[in-house]
């Protein structure tokens, strides 16, 4: 079978690496099947373009996959579009976070034929067996469509208990001089960047969270290493992004990960997601020897009884001293604050902002954004059932227009007042990030005009 496998323009010059397709595409093609990326995302083709793709060349399958932001709906209502628009349209399958917690909503909205729910890997395969066979799908565990005017949705599909029995994403298949060139926090200029996954799931059940399935399944330390070593070997990659909910998932796992890269000698530089539960001043230091830059902490409040509410499982005493012991063991943390879950309030938010203004390296921006209620997360049903949401239809069309505006209020503030005090937080870390900047630039003018520095590169940017 022929699949077309279309991975949509975010808008961003430089592209995050699609993970999930690129596993999908290395499934599909291990089983024999032909398999071709359409990056609009890295050609910025506009979307009619897509439609006299397909229309110029012959797919028995196209598939896309959307998590659940505003941009990425409303970008997948237009790719859609195209693909309709198509004379003789592919078999049209769609997946991701987004449309897996409300299928029947997508399914109407895109005009698909098939919802993939959740995991895809194995799914994928018999869907494609079953097209090819001209068979029906009602045995196939993970899916969801419409046959008679009825939705059909067949139950979930077991998770996919070893990782590693499936095969690295099929970087072969894409252009990867583009995605290489991804910057992050503390990356050199002249390396090179890619995002890896460690493991699947997470063992926390946070109330904004919008992750489906339950549990956290590694992979074998080998595996990442024969991974990371194919990326240096055939892509020159030296910078690895973990882009898995939560490298450290314990302690544990962590130090194994930790003994193990620096055993095989990697010599790569990479970030992670952390937890600050776990974040020793002992494993801190050995990821430091592994190698570790960056790592990326959920804090999201400062404030012992909004953390219980949004079932954090973390203390305000346990943020403290785990951003502490990573800003001593030299390693830059990332300071995620969110705004507006139950509890909050101008007194929260203050806290939040103190927090960062103390404890901010300025290794890159950091602003507070409003909590948004996902669909599939426990937020977006507390919603409902307390009539600040109507459905998912009335998230999509009319509360998530944009990630930095309050989708659906939890607090005793009226939206504007809202918004004013976000404005006003914003306005105060912004003001203290590029102070940062322009004292630094001082800083380094001197140093060239005063001592001579004649290891100077310029003022701006590159």
């Amino acid at each position: 079978m022929r699949i077309l496998l279309v991975v949509y323009d975010n808008g961003s010059y430089i592209s995050w690496f699609p993970q999930g397709l690129a596993y999908i595409a290395a499934v599909c093609k291990r089983a024999g099947h032909d398999v071709v990326i359409y990056n609009q995302d890295v050609y910025h083709y506009p979307d009619a373009h897509l439609t006299e793709y397909l229309a110029g060349n012959r797919f028995d399958v196209v598939g896309v996959s959307v998590i659940a932001g505003y941009y990425q709906y409303r970008k997948l209502l237009k790719i859609s579009d195209a693909i309709n628009a198509v004379p003789e349209r592919p078999f049209y399958i769609i997946g991701g976070h987004g449309p897996s917690p409300e299928p029947a909503y997508f399914l109407k909205k895109t005009r698909a034929d098939m919802v993939i729910i959740g995991e895809g890997e194995n799914t994928i395969l018999e869907v494609i067996e079953a097209l090819h066979e001209k068979k029906g799908f009602q045995d196939i565990k993970g899916i969801a469509y419409i046959e008679n005017n009825r939705l059909v949705m067949t139950g979930r599909r077991p998770l996919i208990k070893d990782i590693d029995s499936i095969p690295f994403p099929a970087y072969e298949m894409f252009p990867m001089d583009h995605y290489t060139l991804l910057r992050m926090p503390n990356i050199k200029g002249t390396e090179r960047c890619i995002p890896v996954l460690s493991g699947r799931g997470c063992t926390f059940k946070c109330n904004f969270c919008y992750r489906m399935d339950t549990g956290f399944r590694p992979r074998s330390a080998d595996s990442i290493i024969e991974e990371i070593k194919l990326l240096k070997k055939d892509y020159h990659v030296g910078y690895i992004a973990f882009s898995d909910e939560l490298l450290m998932s314990s302690v544990k796992r962590t130090e194994e990960l930790c003994r193990a890269f620096i055993k095989a000698k990697l010599n790569i530089r990479w970030d992670c997601n952390g937890r600050l539960n776990y974040a020793r001043a002992d494993l801190l230091k050995l990821m430091k020897e592994a190698g570790c830059v960056f790592i990326n902490y959920g804090i999201e409040a400062v404030d012992d009884t909004v953390l219980k509410n949004m079932n954090k499982a973390l203390t305000v005493k346990q943020i403290i001293t785990g951003v502490e012991n990573t800003l001593a063991a030299g390693i830059s943390p990332g300071l995620n604050i969110i705004f507006g879950n139950i509890g909050d309030n101008r007194e929260t938010l203050k806290k939040g902002v103190d927090f960062l203004l103390k404890y901010d390296d300025h290794s890159h921006l950091r602003t507070i954004r409003p909590v948004t209620p996902y669909p599939g997360s426990a937020l977006y049903y507390h919603a409902i059932r307390e009539g600040l949401l109507k459905d998912v239809e009335d998230f999509y069309e009319n509360k998530h227009l944009n990630s930095d505006l309050l989708a659906v209020n939890f607090t005793d503030m009226t939206d504007e007042e809202f918004h004013r005090e976000l404005l006003q937080a914003n306005k105060t870390l912004m003001k203290h990030y590029y102070g940062s900047k322009l004292r630094k630039g001082i800083q380094d003018a001197e140093n060239l005009y005063l001592n001579m520095d004649t290891s100077f590169r310029g003022f701006r940017d590159v």
